[in-house]
């Protein structure tokens, strides 16, 4: 009885551990990464020519042009500017590949900050509706710095109506990945207790045992 209450206590002992370890040690897998857009079109007031930016040859300027459309950046504004107010337009057009896929109205000049206007009427075909953003403050500049004819602007780095660039990466602005890792972290914790417990209860169990049995 004795030999197999030992047994009994180190195979516990021993799966617990295990199960402890593959808690520790396991990570969830990161989820792929999304395929970053191919480039962008952009048509306006002082531009001959469409200017044409692909990935491949000017990724900063790509990416620095999407950030100013990308909808975790926009602010929706209630009602409609007025057009006197708008200034300069410059059409952008984001596209997969070959394909046209989102287009936006970019108004870096508009009274009272940058305007960014998303027309219902989108290249692929997705039902949206036409909405009207705060844009950054700093979308003067990106479309000046991608080549579009615009005088150099001094902007700060945050604040403003329009909203600046963030301080803090995007990545770092993610509270359901924080409060995933919160609860996974007091999950093992409570793993840890009960296996703890579970192991004092068997080891006591087994003394009591081994008492027993010498004092009969």
């Amino acid at each position: 009885m004795v030999r197999r209450m030992r047994r009994l206590a180190v195979l516990t002992v021993g799966g617990l551990a295990a199960l402890l370890l593959s808690l520790t040690v396991a990570q969830p897998a990161p989820a792929a990464p999304k395929s970053p857009p191919a480039g962008v079109d952009i048509t306006g007031d002082g531009l001959a020519e469409p200017l044409r930016l692909r990935a491949e040859h000017h990724p900063d300027h790509v990416k620095a042009i999407v950030d100013q459309v990308s909808a975790r950046a926009l602010v929706r504004q209630s009602g409609s500017p007025k057009k006197a107010a708008l200034g300069p337009k410059y059409t952008v057009v984001v596209l997969a590949g070959d394909v046209p896929k989102q287009t936006y109205d970019l108004y870096p000049k508009a009274v009272g900050g940058p305007r960014v206007f998303r027309p219902a009427k989108q290249p692929d075909s997705r039902k949206t509706t036409a909405a009207w953003f705060l844009g950054r403050v700093s979308m003067s500049e990106t479309l000046r710095t991608a080549g579009v004819p615009l005088e150099r602007t001094y902007e700060s780095v945050s604040g403003g109506i329009g909203g600046g660039e963030r301080i803090i990466p995007e990545e770092a602005l993610n509270p359901a990945q924080d409060l995933n890792e919160a609860f996974g972290d007091l999950r093992r914790l409570l793993l840890l207790n009960v296996a703890v417990v579970l192991v004092i209860t068997l080891g006591l169990a087994g003394i009591a045992l081994l008492v027993r049995r010498r004092t009969r």
